[in-house]
């Protein structure tokens, strides 16, 4: 087993001690996500949508940056800085997946999340189709 840590463009780590993305020669593991700007990897607050979105949005190019699409996620988990947005994040989320092969997914509930965002998401994927 080989373990191969990827720079991800946009996805900083900002002098944290951590790797934003890391395969291990099964599964590819995305560092929790919050919403950034993708040129400078400034932290963006707005509605829990909006946040959602750009989480979601920055998984996806991880991911299709080795070649893999939203359909080999297997399992998120999900830090919300207040559980009653949960619906609306819901709404967001499932727009990034199609049909009813969802990945296992954990939601909690983080009174501060990394930046003062709103949402993080954490995602594991599989490298090859099962």
């Amino acid at each position: 087993m080989t373990i191969k840590r990827h720079a991800v463009p946009g996805l900083s780590t900002q002098g944290s001690p951590y790797s934003p993305l890391i395969t291990d020669g099964a599964y590819a593991f995305v560092a929790g996500v919050v919403a950034s700007d993708l040129k400078g990897g400034d932290k963006v607050h707005g509605d829990i949508a909006a946040e959602t979105r750009l989480v979601m949005e920055a998984i996806r190019r991880a991911l299709n940056g080795i070649g893999l699409g939203m359909d080999r996620i297997v399992r998120v988990d999900v830090h919300l800085t207040d559980l009653a947005t949960m619906p609306v994040m819901n709404a967001v989320y499932r727009s990034f997946f199609e049909g009813e092969m969802l990945p296992t997914r954990t939601c909690t509930e983080s009174p501060q999340l990394a930046g003062g965002s709103n949402v993080e998401i954490t995602v594991m994927a599989r490298l090859s189709p099962s």
